[in-house]
């Protein structure tokens, strides 16, 4: 079975004042992104089965703009985590779940998209290298389950700006 790995950053969040960073909302720009981002998803990628999603308020505000509606779970992990982290989280996915998506930060998710990507010389990756912004989704296919994923095992095969 072919594998998918969706890695979205969060929508672009808002600055209010004395709040902390976790807990920061997203601002109406990201509200309306991440809607985008999941029409897209709907529109060109397999149903998703599973979401792993940081705790932080703006990943959750994310994924419900989505309108994504697989089984979620929230990880504090994900938050602030590097690619090795990031990756071991993706490895513990069930061997069912085909198309997995990942909502997080910058500059994990970014890195670990690239990371993954054994393609790094398309389109995609070129793209991808320039810049992930808000609401951008990574999409990545491996031929092996999620245990076995490692890096340069997959292949990139969309790099999707919600605008």
């Amino acid at each position: 079975m072919v594998r998918t790995l969706i890695l979205m950053r969060h929508g672009k969040s808002a600055y209010p004042d004395d709040i902390d960073d976790h807990e920061r909302p997203l601002a109406p720009r990201g509200r309306r992104e991440a809607g985008l981002a999941g029409r897209w998803l709907r529109e060109t990628q397999p149903p998703i089965d599973a979401v792993r999603c940081s705790t932080a308020i703006r990943t959750r505000q994310t994924l419900i703009a989505t309108e994504i509606t697989a089984p979620v779970v929230f990880e504090a992990g994900i938050y602030e985590a590097a690619p090795p982290s990031l990756i071991e989280l993706i490895r513990l996915s069930d061997d069912d779940v085909a198309t997995l998506l990942v909502i997080g930060h910058a500059p994990g998710l970014p890195w670990t998209a690239w990371e993954l990507a054994s393609n790094r010389d398309s389109a995609p990756a070129v793209e991808l290298s320039r810049k992930f912004p808000t609401s951008a989704l990574a999409v990545l296919q491996f031929d092996r389950p999620w245990a076995d994923i490692d890096p340069g095992t997959g292949e990139l095969t969309y790099f999707h700006i919600p605008r």
